[in-house]
């Protein structure tokens, strides 16, 4: 029995070994999302071909390979030639026009090997006319008219809608989403995730990450209870992208996107990552490539979907080398071949941007976004963790200059973390970060806020500074200037207006103070009672962080 046993456990920790990445991961809430149609993507259209181009990909610095639907399409009512993606005919097969399971298996073995997690298009809402379940399962599986003919969305003559007010379809989804992750897929992007009961989805991934804890979901949807409710990882910025499509064209500008962002923080859970996009198979296909919509400004907005708050940027497949074109959707028009140019170049540089600054990550761990200014429409903003801050700069009409960079900083915290103008208590900032203290400071953003004295602890890594805030100054963002040498930095200190009211209320005084006496470090009363044979750390008033010997007749 117990050789049973080890050998059960050998097969299966050999398995586990066989699907398990090969290469460190980039975290979730850091990571690029890019989106294979796989029938475009190379002449052949087939899984074997596209695994030779996963080297190209990870050397551009992708993170998530999200597979359009790679299983059979349905034959009756088919549009065009080859058909959608979307009309599935058999969820647990793979379109033979991509080749087998076993190019499959080999493909996502490859992709582990090389650091990729891979997540499948789940289509749940809809199977083609003449899919394997209109054959093999009840018909009240699917949604029907008075004439017991199965329902279509809008156009989509080639689909028939599933019924979820049958349990059984529930679990025959769930299942097929199983199956999947058990061949060692990551994850899934479900597609019209909003036309299906949020309530499934709730259940499905609970139950899939109870096996299987770091498994990907993203929705395509914005409604912020595919977050709360059902435990999706990101959904689709949608509206981001219509108005980025809108400022492009020269509607829009800062006001609605700023307004854009304070609506989606406000609406959307902490943990949400918002995929956001310049383009996808949808965009490019049905309202025109990146270039067709946004023309000049399409490098820029690509620039904002990768550096605004709550972020996880998409690239569509072809974008990477600037490929102006609309793929038509049911037949076969590939990619004749790939090259490299500057547009690779500049995705390249900007994943590697957010790559190396949390400060760009999604969800709860993101940095603060701070708008530094709004001038002659050109926004420019930082996002910031404790040690990390980037400053992006992007000018939302023509030339469409943009620019990102990181500002290097030592400072690891700053407290109070910000303050208010028209107080009357003075405002000293305890500033915390490697050798510190070796650094002049000033102070910059508008008139009346200024450095009074600056006092150094006995440690380098701290620094007190008193700011003087005149009764005039204004709110908003100032910057902490620190220069050493040659040397110079900045760093974010927000000032904030004083809620209506505030004012009537007095100011802390020492009476809302607590003063912690430790007895250890203060006077010392009584000398002889410093150390006593059992005494384990003597006591040395010159040891910065030992025992100073300080005793309660000292504090009397």
């Amino acid at each position: 029995m117990k050789k049973i046993a080890i050998a059960l456990t050998s097969a299966l920790f050999a398995i586990a070994c066989s699907q398990a990445p090969q290469i460190q991961q980039q975290p979730l809430e850091n990571s690029v999302v890019y989106e294979m149609n796989v029938r475009q993507y190379t002449p052949e259209g087939t899984f074997a071909a596209a695994q030779q181009e996963l080297p190209r990909l990870q050397e551009l610095g992708i993170d998530i390979l999200w597979l359009m639907p790679i299983h059979p399409i349905g034959v009756k009512e088919r549009k065009g030639t080859l058909g959608s993606y979307y009309a599935i005919a058999d969820y647990k097969a793979v379109n033979p026009e991509f080749g087998t399971m076993a190019d499959f298996e080999n493909f996502l073995a490859e992709a582990h090997k090389l650091g990729f997690r891979v997540i499948l298009d789940c289509v749940a809402n809809h199977t083609s006319p003449d899919a394997k379940w209109i054959n093999e399962c009840p018909a009240d599986w699917y949604m029907r008219d008075s004439l017991g003919n199965t329902v279509v969305n809008y156009d989509w003559y080639d689909i028939a809608e599933l019924n979820y007010d049958k349990r059984e379809v529930w679990d025959a989804m769930a299942d097929q989403m199983r199956f999947w992750m058990e061949k060692g897929v990551d994850g899934f992007r479900c597609d019209m995730a909003c036309e299906v009961p949020l309530e499934f989805w709730q259940e499905t991934i609970s139950a899939l990450r109870a096996d299987y804890p770091g498994m990907y979901m993203l929705a395509e949807g914005e409604n912020p209870a595919l977050h709360s409710l059902s435990d999706f990882d990101a959904s689709y910025a949608w509206e981001l992208h219509h108005l980025l499509n809108s400022i492009a064209r020269g509607e829009k500008n800062i006001p609605e996107l700023l307004a854009y962002i304070e609506k989606d923080a406000s609406e959307q859970p902490a943990d949400a990552f918002r995929l956001m996009f310049t383009s996808n198979h949808d965009e490019n296909s049905w309202a025109g490539t990146e270039f067709e919509r946004m023309g000049d400004a399409a490098k820029l907005m690509a620039v904002l979907t990768f550096t605004l708050p709550g972020g996880q940027p998409l690239i569509y497949t072809g974008q990477e080398m600037g490929w102006n074109h609309r793929f038509q959707f049911f037949e076969k028009d590939p990619i004749p071949a790939w090259e490299e140019n500057s547009y690779t170049e500049f995705y390249r540089d900007l994943i590697a941007f957010k790559h190396n600054n949390p400060a760009l990550a999604a969800g709860v761990g993101e940095g603060e976004f701070r708008i530094v200014s709004t001038t002659d429409n050109t926004l420019v903003f930082t996002r910031s963790v404790p040690g990390n801050t980037v400053e992006v700069s992007v000018q939302l009409e023509s030339p469409w200059h943009w620019e990102y960079k990181t500002i290097d900083t030592p400072i690891e915290h700053v407290e109070p973390l910000s303050w208010w103008v028209g107080m009357t208590t003075p405002l000293q900032l305890m500033i915390h970060g490697a050798d510190i203290a070796s650094y002049d400071l000033t102070i910059e953003g508008g008139k009346g806020v200024t450095v009074g004295k600056v006092h150094k602890a006995e440690s380098p890594n701290y620094l007190f500074a008193d700011i003087t805030i005149a009764s005039n100054a204004q709110p908003g963002t100032y910057w902490l200037v620190f220069t050493k040498g040659d040397t110079t930095f900045k760093y974010p200190y927000e000032l904030q207006a004083r809620r209506d009211g505030s004012a009537e209320r007095t100011s802390f005084t020492t009476a809302d103070m607590v003063y912690l006496l430790m007895p250890d470090r203060f006077a010392n009363g009584d000398p002889t009672n410093d150390s006593t044979p059992d005494t384990e750390e003597k006591a040395d008033r010159d040891a910065f962080f030992g025992r100073h010997g300080g005793d309660l007749q000292g504090m009397i």
